[in-house]
């Protein structure tokens, strides 16, 4: 099991679909054979609030869906500390529920699904995955379909032409 901790700091989010969310994190975590204990923060945010951690931390002054902060990032030259005693501090998922609102129209889809979708995105960030390459891309989204169809969150419209 993970260690989870969701935060609202918008107070918008019905607690059914916040532990949805949680569920869903679960069976990733499960489904991808996380580390026991591991522990991630998933916080729900306005854009405003979004749009400030994204200039501060990315240089990007705009609003954004979902940003990841991975804590096990090795940089260059560092010296991994290995320890099985110690719970793994996976990281930091933010999301924008007004962007999930948004997408979810976009794309013809539950705000559920949109927001579930976004946590997997940025839990798989967590533990690595990229999609900055094609192959990338192709096994990171395939990856989010079938953690989120376990749940039956399936895709029920289609992407913007």
């Amino acid at each position: 099991m993970l260690e989870l901790d969701l935060m609202d700091e918008t107070n918008s989010i019905p607690e059914e679909t916040l532990a949805l969310v949680g569920k869903v994190l679960q069976s990733a975590g499960e489904q991808l054979s996380v580390k026991e204990g591991s522990e991630v923060s998933v916080t729900f945010v306005t854009n405003e609030a979004i749009q400030e951690i994204n200039k501060t931390y990315r240089n990007k002054d705009m609003a954004t869906d979902v940003i990841s902060f991975a804590m096990e990032e090795m940089e260059e030259g560092e010296v991994e500390i290995i320890n099985a005693d110690i719970p793994t501090l996976l990281g930091d998922i933010i999301i924008s529920v007004q962007r999930a609102t948004e997408q979810a129209e976009t794309y013809q889809h539950s705000f559920e699904r949109e927001l579930c979708f976004l946590a997997v995105h940025g839990f798989l960030h967590l533990l690595g995955y990229d999609h900055g390459t094609e192959q990338q891309e192709k096994e990171m989204f395939g990856l989010q379909e079938s953690i989120l169809q376990a749940f039956g969150l399936k895709r029920e419209g289609h992407e913007p032409s």
